[in-house]
C-alpha cells in the first residue's frame, strides 16, 4: 500500500524502452538498476531480438514478479525493429532507452524527470556517462567520454553534432509528444542514435545541462556498436553529409572540402554522386595538384580566394584542426554556420 502510494503521488510514468539480445550476463545488473530507481513511475518495454542465450527467460521472470516490466518478442530484425516494437507498447508521458547491457544510477530517472518538469516541452534532458570494462577503458573511449560529458555540462551538445554523436544512446529522455515530433523510432537510418540525435537538433529541441553521471556505459569486445555493421565508420559520415545538406548547407556559396584521407575521400564520393561541386582542400604536398575521382586538390591557402565558402573538414589530426581554426577566424568565419567539423 504504501509503495503504491508513492508510486500515484509521483509525476507522470516513464517509458523505457529496452532492446537486447543474447545480453543474459548483463541483464541482471541492467534490470536492478532499475528496480532501484529512487524514482518508481515507470514502464519497462523489454523487446527480445531472436535471443539464442536466457535473456528472454530472464527477463520474464522480471516479469512475473513486477508488472512494471514487460516482455515482447521482435516484430522483424535488429535494433530499430526492436524500438519500433516496444514504442508501439509503452503508455508513459516520457520517454527514454536503455541498453540491457549498461546500469543507470540509483537516481537518473528522478534527474531526468525534474529536468523535463522544471523547463517544460521543447527539450531533451540528458546526463553524463562513464565507461566501465574489466580490461579497462581505451584512450579513444576516455577521450570522447570526456568530450561527451563536458558538452552535456553545459548543454552545448549540438554546437559539435557533426563530429560525432553528441548524445549517449541510452541516457536521454524527452516528452512523449517531443519524441513523436521528432519521427521517434520510425525511421530506418542507421546508426540509429545518431539519426535520432540530429531529428532532435532539427526540430530545434533544446539541450537541459546536466553536471550529474547518470549512466555507466559498458564497454567489451561483442559489444554490437563495436561488430555490427551498422555502426562503421561509414554509416556516420552518411548520416553527417545527409543531415548536412538537409539543415545547413547553402547552395549559393561555394562548399569546401578539407582533408583527403578516408573520410573526405567519402565525403568527396558522396557530394559527386549528388551532383555537388566542391573545392578540395589539403595540405600533403604529394596529393596537391592531383586529381582524385577526377577532383584536383589544390592548397589550404585556396580558401582565402573563395567568397564566403562554406567548409567540412575531415582532419582529424588535433594539431591542424587548431591551425584551421585559426584560418577561420582571421576570415571572421564562425562554427556551425561557414565551418562544420567532420571528425
Amino acid at each position: 500500500m504504501r509503495f503504491l502510494l508513492l508510486y500515484n503521488m509521483q509525476s507522470g510514468k516513464i517509458s523505457i524502452i529496452i532492446p537486447f539480445k543474447n545480453t543474459a550476463h548483463f541483464l541482471p545488473e541492467c534490470l536492478d538498476s532499475i528496480l532501484n530507481q529512487s524514482y518508481k513511475n515507470w514502464e519497462v518495454l523489454a523487446v527480445n531480438d531472436h535471443s539464442k542465450d536466457q535473456s528472454f527467460n530472464l527477463v520474464s521472470a522480471y516479469a512475473e514478479k513486477d508488472e512494471r516490466f514487460k516482455v515482447f518478442q521482435i516484430k522483424g530484425n535488429g535494433i530499430i525493429p526492436a524500438l519500433q516494437t516496444g514504442y508501439a507498447q509503452s503508455t508513459g508521458e516520457f520517454v527514454t532507452r536503455m541498453d540491457s547491457d549498461d546500469i543507470m544510477k540509483p537516481n537518473r530517472l528522478q534527474v531526468m524527470v525534474d529536468s523535463l518538469l522544471k523547463n517544460g516541452e521543447g527539450h531533451v534532458a540528458v546526463g553524463q556517462v562513464k565507461y566501465f570494462s574489466k580490461r579497462g577503458i581505451s584512450n579513444g573511449y576516455e577521450r570522447y567520454e570526456a568530450w561527451l560529458n563536458q558538452l552535456t555540462s553545459q548543454g552545448t551538445n549540438f554546437s559539435e553534432i557533426f563530429k560525432e554523436c553528441v548524445i549517449p544512446s541510452p541516457c536521454w529522455m524527452t516528452y512523449r509528444q517531443d519524441f513523436e515530433a521528432c519521427g521517434g523510432f520510425e525511421h530506418h537510418s542507421y546508426p540509429e542514435d545518431y539519426d535520432l540525435t540530429f531529428r532532435f537538433y532539427e526540430a530545434g529541441l533544446k539541450i537541459i545541462p546536466c553536471d550529474q553521471i547518470l549512466h555507466l556505459w559498458r564497454d567489451y569486445n561483442t559489444r554490437t556498436s563495436r561488430t555490427h555493421e551498422h555502426y562503421a565508420q561509414n554509416y556516420f559520415l552518411d548520416i553527417k553529409l545527409y543531415y548536412f545538406l538537409k539543415l545547413e548547407f547553402d547552395k549559393n556559396r561555394p562548399l569546401v572540402v578539407w582533408g583527403a584521407g578516408f573520410k573526405g575521400k567519402k565525403i568527396a564520393l558522396g557530394l559527386k554522386k549528388q551532383k555537388i561541386d566542391f573545392v578540395w582542400l589539403c595540405n600533403n604536398p604529394k596529393k596537391i595538384g592531383k586529381k582524385i575521382y577526377g577532383k584536383r586538390m589544390v592548397h589550404f591557402n585556396e580558401l582565402k580566394n573563395l567568397e564566403n565558402p562554406q567548409s567540412i573538414i575531415t582532419v582529424a589530426n588535433e594539431d591542424s584542426q587548431r591551425e584551421i581554426v585559426g584560418c577561420f577566424n582571421e576570415l571572421g568565419q564562425k562554427p556551425m554556420i561557414d565551418y562544420f567539423f567532420f571528425c
